[in-house]
């Protein structure tokens, strides 16, 4: 008979006969990229940043961003496109994917038939703000005010195209005013003007503009989520004055067309888990948005039914990027 020490020596040899094998293969894959196309630090990059740990170590793999700005998310979208579906290169993008469908005259590939839908992480409302010299107070008396100054009032624009830039032409269109656009290369100089009175209003994210709000250095008339926010609970809803209006900026990971079933089930499985992690709530909830995490039949379908949607507001604008 063999002794009990030999016996638990035996079950460990061939336990590393199995394990071993599973370690060396998993060390040898290469790493999943998570390309980003927006700068370090933003909202898209952020998110990504939260999501990955997670999805790593439910993947047994290691997970990188990539930062690939410019073009309104378009070259981060064109890599991940053109990627080979194996599951290696996702993309971590926005709003302006659906948007750009009708922003840009063409584009190098399909928003919808090019990609694989895994999972939507979260959805985030934006804030009405305007300097504090401006006489109104909220929203149906700033539509009193620019209806009597048509084309006199201005909206500053942080990025033409934004899921801001339509929300300040959605509110337009519904209120029947005349606001003159200032556009801006990003958010953050846009913020920097209305702040300094050089421009009155502005649609900002709720994370950029609630300390501003807080220190009385922006005055907020109103959020674009269908009902008052925790965030903001003194705060009006615009659709309280504007029945139905609504506008939320949405941020999603997918994978190039043609993923295997079985690798979109496993990615989408790890990204859901990551998503709907305590930390990564808090960080959704303390900007005003909302945690998703839906499944890729779910997702794809408000994809494809968003680009119709904003498509409606970018010819109303009469924006266009070359």
């Amino acid at each position: 008979m063999h002794s009990p020490t030999h016996t638990l020596r035996r079950r460990a040899c061939l336990l590393a006969l199995v394990v071993l094998p599973l370690l060396a293969s998993a060390q040898s894959q290469p790493p999943i990229r998570i390309i980003v196309g927006a700068a370090p630090g933003g909202s898209t990059d952020t998110l990504a940043r939260e999501i990955a740990p997670e999805m790593g170590r439910l993947l047994g793999r290691t997970v990188l961003i990539e930062n690939r700005a410019g073009a309104g998310g378009n070259l981060a979208a064109d890599a991940v496109a053109k990627a080979a579906p194996d599951g290696n290169t996702l993309l971590l993008s926005f709003t302006s994917h659906t948007i750009n469908a009708t922003l840009f005259p063409k584009l190098p590939f399909d928003p919808v038939a090019d990609f694989a839908p895994l999972t939507m992480v979260a959805t985030t409302p934006s804030v009405l703000v305007a300097h504090p010299s401006l006489p109104v107070s909220n929203v149906k008396e700033l539509i009193a005010y620019a209806k009597k100054r048509p084309g006199q009032l201005n909206f500053a624009i942080g990025g033409t195209g934004s899921s801001l830039h339509l929300a300040g032409e959605a509110f337009k269109m519904q209120a029947g005013v005349f606001i003159v656009n200032i556009p801006y290369r990003s958010t953050a100089p846009a913020i920097t003007d209305v702040v300094g009175g050089n421009v009155p209003l502005m649609f900002a994210a709720v994370g950029n503009a609630r300390q501003l709000i807080a220190t009385g250095k922006l005055k907020a008339l109103g959020v674009t989520s269908p009902k008052r926010l925790p965030q903001l609970p003194d705060v009006p809803a615009i659709a309280e004055t504007l029945p139905g209006f609504e506008s939320a900026a949405w941020f999603g990971l997918f994978g190039p067309a043609g993923l295997a079933p079985d690798v979109v089930k496993r990615l989408s499985d790890a990204a859901r888990a990551s998503v709907r992690s305590d930390a990564m709530r808090q960080r959704v909830e303390a900007d005003g948005g909302t945690v998703v995490g839906n499944d890729p039949a779910e997702f794809a379908a408000f994809v494809k039914a968003d680009v119709p949607r904003w498509a409606k507001l970018v010819r109303y604008s009469g924006a266009t990027v070359d």
